[in-house]
């Protein structure tokens, strides 16, 4: 198995004044590449589309494989120094951090495809999972959700770039989706007219597209109705709620009953 220090020791004695001087102009150089190289780098990272935080970790990596390659160009100056067996030994650390660290690269992976192709961003309301709520913070490793009851979730980006996300905020407004019961008695357009009340009489609700009210479906004991409205996506809740509130009123003026699964008992005398 190679050993750094072992290899070092036995060159180090081997090491000439020249192959010195050698190494340090050659330092010299790489350093004005790499500056280069970075500020080409950079230009054109900020050129692109990529998030800034992308943009940052790009640069870092560009910037570290740099580094790296100018320190075995460095080393091969030394014509004492066995730089295959470095490079060889660099291999073997970089397969064993690379397999220890296999979950952490998967996360990493994971968060520069969101923080590139941008399928959320911090504010958004999304589902994941059968997990949803508003997104906090996009680390490299993990999205930070926190849920309408007030827990926050710590979602592993590789999960999140793997499986179906559902975003509710992106296109801006939201469909609310009501159903509702009456009674075979009333008649269907009484009981369009009191769902429409309801609706007349909740804020927030956006005229385009239209609300609508339709008959969905019938019953053992009553006719099922479905209303639709829109909202903004921040407004979802609010409106949403405040329709269920005033869709009872709404019933009661207008004399429709409200069913509920209830049970009739039926008692029949003895008379033998």
């Amino acid at each position: 198995m190679l050993d750094l220090t072992s290899v070092l020791n036995q060159s180090i004695g081997k090491i000439s004044l020249g192959d010195v001087l050698t190494a340090a102009v050659t330092l010299l150089l790489c350093l004005v590449v790499i500056r280069v190289v970075l500020k080409l780098t950079r230009k054109l990272l900020s050129r692109s589309k990529l998030d800034n935080r992308v943009q940052k970790y790009l640069a870092s990596g560009v910037k570290l494989v740099l580094y790296v390659i100018a320190a075995i160009t460095v080393i091969g100056c030394f014509d004492a120094v066995d730089t295959s067996s470095l490079v060889a030994l660099l291999s073997v650390a970089s397969l064993g951090v690379t397999l220890a660290a296999e979950d952490i690269l998967a996360n990493v992976a994971g968060g520069l495809v969101i923080l590139s192709a941008h399928p959320f961003t911090i504010g958004d309301y999304i589902e994941v999972s059968g997990t949803a709520g508003t997104v906090e913070e996009i680390t490299l490793n993990y999205t930070k959700l926190v849920t309408p009851d007030g827990h926050l979730v710590m979602l592993p980006n590789k999960s999140l770039a793997d499986s179906q996300m559902t975003n509710y905020t992106a296109l801006g407004r939201r469909r609310i989706t009501q159903v509702i019961t009456a009674s075979y008695d009333a008649p269907a357009e009484d009981v369009k007219a009191a769902c429409r009340q309801a609706l007349d009489r909740t804020d927030k609700i956006l005229a385009d597209p239209a609300p609508a009210v339709y008959v969905t479906n019938y019953g053992e004991s009553s006719i099922e109705y479905t209303i639709y409205c829109w909202a903004n996506a921040a407004d979802f809740l609010a409106v949403k709620f405040g329709l269920s509130e005033n869709l009872r009123p709404a019933f009661a003026d207008h004399g429709v009953e409200m069913t509920y699964d209830h049970l009739n008992v039926h008692i029949v005398e003895n008379r033998g």
